[in-house]
């Protein structure tokens, strides 16, 4: 009978403050130094929180050390005093990556969290082994506010009440004007542009039943980088790495050249 190696209890979560704007950075898996796997990072979307990567943040700590970053102005985090584009969040990003000393990462992000380490990746490659982005917008199909949020009610239809739960229970806590004020950049950020500026390989992964982040617009995402691989997971909807943790965490291992995840 094989017994599996205890893992390292999780570490409390730390803020990080970059210039005027606090980051929260939640850790758990081996440390850096002694993990045979680089390390990755998680980074959440518009609205939302670590929370909602939770399920894949503990599956990749299985083998890996993962951190989770909770950005300026969600998760209770204070609302900055200042606009802060994608640009600006992701220089942010890249501060705090830098800071954590960890060499380069898997950087993961969902949803607008896939502008944020698109945008990351491409001003600091140097910290980055590969790029993944899940669910990313703004789909070209519906790039008005009124389109996205017919897609957002959309997916509400086909996620499970948990995954509802803390989606609409950290949009409260982000509040209506920080949500609107990032909307806006989200919606103009070019990011089909900027995957072409990669340097890093870059795997597109979507629930196959995803509304919001449709086929065709992450196969143009695939095709408009230098290198690129679109998966599917079947079944699943916009916070696939909620509703399948272990075949999203399964996806990232095998394309970032690491051992799969066991279903």
């Amino acid at each position: 009978m094989t017994i599996a190696a205890a893992q390292p209890a999780p570490r409390p979560p730390r803020r990080v403050d970059v210039d005027d704007v606090a980051f929260r950075v939640l850790s758990a898996g081996p440390s850096a130094a002694s993990a045979a796997l680089p390390p990755t990072v998680l980074v959440h979307g518009i609205g939302a929180s670590h929370r909602y990567l939770s399920r894949l943040h503990a599956t990749l700590a299985v083998d890996g050390a993962v951190h989770s970053i909770d950005l300026p102005g969600y998760a209770g985090l204070p609302k900055p005093g200042r606009d802060l584009p994608v640009e600006a969040m992701a220089h942010g990003l890249t501060a705090v990556i830098a800071g954590l000393d960890l060499g380069p990462v898997v950087l993961v992000g969902h949803s607008m969290g896939a502008q944020w380490v698109v945008e990351a990746a491409a001003q600091r490659p140097d910290l980055v082994t590969d790029v993944v982005i899940m669910g990313p917008v703004a789909d070209a199909a519906h790039r008005t506010l009124p389109a996205q949020l017919s897609a957002l009610a959309l997916d509400t239809l086909g996620e499970s009440p948990t995954v509802n739960g803390i989606v609409f229970t950290d949009y409260l806590r982000c509040g209506v004007p920080w949500y609107l004020a990032q909307v806006r950049h989200m919606l103009s950020y070019p990011i089909e542009e900027r995957v072409a500026a990669l340097d890093v390989p870059l795997l597109v992964l979507r629930g196959a039943r995803d509304p919001i982040a449709g086929r065709e617009w992450c196969r143009a995402l695939r095709d408009a980088a230098a290198s690129a691989t679109l998966v599917e997971i079947p079944r699943g909807f916009h916070v696939v790495q909620h509703t399948a943790p272990r075949a999203v965490a399964s996806a990232i291992r095998a394309l970032t050249g690491r051992a799969q995840v066991t279903a």
